[in-house]
């Protein structure tokens, strides 16, 4: 009888305890030097979404008394400004639910810098665009395929795919609200209203905006993976990934900027080679600084151009050298350049070996008219198509980040078994004079 007291004691105050963590967020009220504005956002929405102001308080903005109407609000004038929160209905203050990163720039200009001349920043644009910029007709491929020319579905997979990591053109309603064909979305290259690109909240989750959370692979993995770019499946593959799974959790990922250092961490994440302040580099949240090749694109080329809408944004040569100052810090000279002259022949047996001669296969073909009208429907160009986006990517981001499963099984076997069924179809057609059936 004792014991069952004991129990229901325990129990009933375990479950008090659950309801007074609970009830310290519902009943949360500010009195530290915030606006009174601030303090009534704060307590309205401890109310209505208690989570969103529990990541608050834990993180670094509310330590410094960074509320939300610091972030949301607008001037009356903006084409994001609204009413539509009852808390700020008639009264002199505007606010927008889409917080963007002119916003954030407004504290981290250099970040938001940075991030404006990587590739991150075309994510969006590079297949919403309607001036050129619409690379290999995505919107085609979304609207009329996927979406079966059914007007109801256009924009189907788009919503819950595509733009969920490239990111949306954000429209607003009558009301000033976002409309649902681009909002909600976690894709890193949005554009919006106030013109603005990127997201911030991609790597930085809100409300906490952890620069812990950003410097973890899981931060990367939500976009960077599956048949078409796996690098966190090519990550765990190499004995980077090894030494990570085996001990990043006792890893400490909270030093400040330009202080996060081996000793910190025994292996890099894909932050620390792409992004962190490591040796003698700084800090950098332009993602392609450190790159040489482009390894998404048909044919891999050295990078060259200035433009964040370039497919070659970068400087290749530079950025192969700061890439190998970062494995400086952990790696001899002899193994970091055996290391990348591995990779670089591996790029290059893509190239010439494999791209260029099925190219030229469809481009005789395509003289010839025996390419069917629909990409989608015809063996050749599927085949094709998987050839570089899928396998052929492979091959080369395998190599590039030392996953050998994916720069040969997943990568380079498969290339050279697509490339002798193309091989094949191409024969059959030029000696027939037909498309099969």
């Amino acid at each position: 009888m004792i014991r069952l007291l004991l129990v229901a004691a325990f129990t009933l105050g375990s479950i008090s305890s659950a309801f007074a963590m609970e009830s310290d967020v519902k009943t949360l009220k500010v009195e530290r030097g915030l606006t009174a504005e601030g303090k009534k956002c704060i307590e309205c929405h401890a109310q209505k979404q208690p989570g969103i102001v529990a990541d608050w308080k834990n993180s670094r903005h509310g330590h410094v008394n960074v509320s939300c109407i610091d972030c949301h609000q607008v001037d009356k004038g903006s084409p994001m400004a609204s009413q539509s929160c009852p808390g700020v209905k008639g009264t002199e203050v505007y606010m927008t639910m889409v917080v963007t990163p002119k916003a954030c720039g407004r504290c981290h200009a250099s970040e938001v810098d940075q991030f404006s001349k990587s590739g991150h920043a075309r994510a969006s644009v590079q297949y919403h665009a309607e001036d050129g910029r619409n690379f290999k007709g995505m919107t085609a491929l979304i609207a009329t395929h996927e979406g079966q020319g059914m007007d109801k579905f256009k924009n189907a997979s788009d919503m819950t795919g595509c733009m969920q990591c490239h990111g949306a053109d954000v429209k607003l309603g009558a009301d000033g609200r976002p409309t649902k064909e681009t909002w909600p979305n976690a894709g890193v290259g949005s554009t919006y209203p106030d013109g603005s690109v990127g997201n911030c909240v991609v790597c930085h989750t809100r409300h906490t905006f952890s620069i812990a959370e950003a410097r973890k692979p899981a931060a990367c993995a939500s976009c960077h993976l599956g048949p078409d770019h796996p690098d966190i499946e090519i990550f765990n593959n190499s004995k980077h990934g090894h030494i990570y799974n085996s001990e990043g959790t006792t890893w400490n990922y909270t030093s400040a900027p330009d202080a996060w250092e081996p000793g910190d961490y025994r292996a890099p994440t894909c932050a620390v080679c792409h992004m962190s302040g490591i040796g003698e580099l700084e800090t950098t949240h332009n993602v392609s600084e450190r790159l040489k090749w482009n390894l998404w694109a048909t044919r891999s080329e050295v990078r060259n151009s200035p433009d964040p809408l370039s497919p070659l944004t970068g400087e290749g040569i530079e950025g192969r050298k700061k890439m190998k100052s970062v494995c400086s810090n952990c790696h001899s000279s002899l193994h970091s350049d055996n290391f990348f002259e591995q990779a670089d022949n591996h790029i290059e047996l893509y190239n010439e070996g494999y791209w260029d001669p099925a190219l030229a296969m469809k481009k005789e073909l395509a003289e010839k008219n025996l390419l069917k009208a629909n990409p989608w429907d015809d063996e050749f160009q599927k085949i094709f198509y998987h050839l570089w986006h899928h396998e052929g990517r492979r091959m080369r981001q395998g190599a590039a980040m030392g996953g050998p499963d994916y720069a040969h099984w997943h990568g380079v076997f498969e290339v050279q078994q697509d490339f002798y069924e193309l091989k094949a179809i191409h024969k059959k057609r030029m000696e027939t004079g037909k498309i099969e059936e």
